[in-house]
């Protein structure tokens, strides 16, 4: 059984800062890829980031120069720090991991519950 918790959403003025982190628990050998995802109201849910094991990093063109990804693998952990919001990154972020549960399995997509971030004045 692997989960996905993530932590840090909320409310933040226009312009301001904020940061989130995912932590992957269970069983777990290996976990590749982790990203995050959003999905605003009315639209489809869409990659903002992602990074591998090694520390390769991938931004949507939208949130590059102003969000940073970011983990920790001995912690089974990601991060997403964020600046300069406005309220087009209003969303629920949603972080996602391919996790290797046992040395007998393969890889597989496990997504956590989702945070809202509302940018607003």
């Amino acid at each position: 059984q692997v989960e996905l918790v993530e932590s840090g959403g909320g409310l933040v003025q226009p312009g301001g800062s904020l940061g989130l982190s995912c932590a992957a628990s269970g069983r777990i050998v290996s976990i590749s890829d982790m990203r995050w995802y959003r999905q605003a109201p009315g639209k489809q849910r869409e990659l903002v980031a992602g990074i591998s094991r090694s520390g390769e990093s991938n931004y949507a063109d939208s949130v590059k120069g102003r969000f940073t990804i970011s983990r920790d693998n001995a912690k089974n952990t990601v991060y997403l720090q964020m600046k300069s919001l406005n309220p087009e990154d209003t969303a629920v972020y949603y972080c996602y991991a391919d996790v290797r549960p046992t040395s007998l399995t393969s890889y597989g997509t496990y997504w956590g519950q989702g945070t809202q971030i509302t940018v607003s004045s």
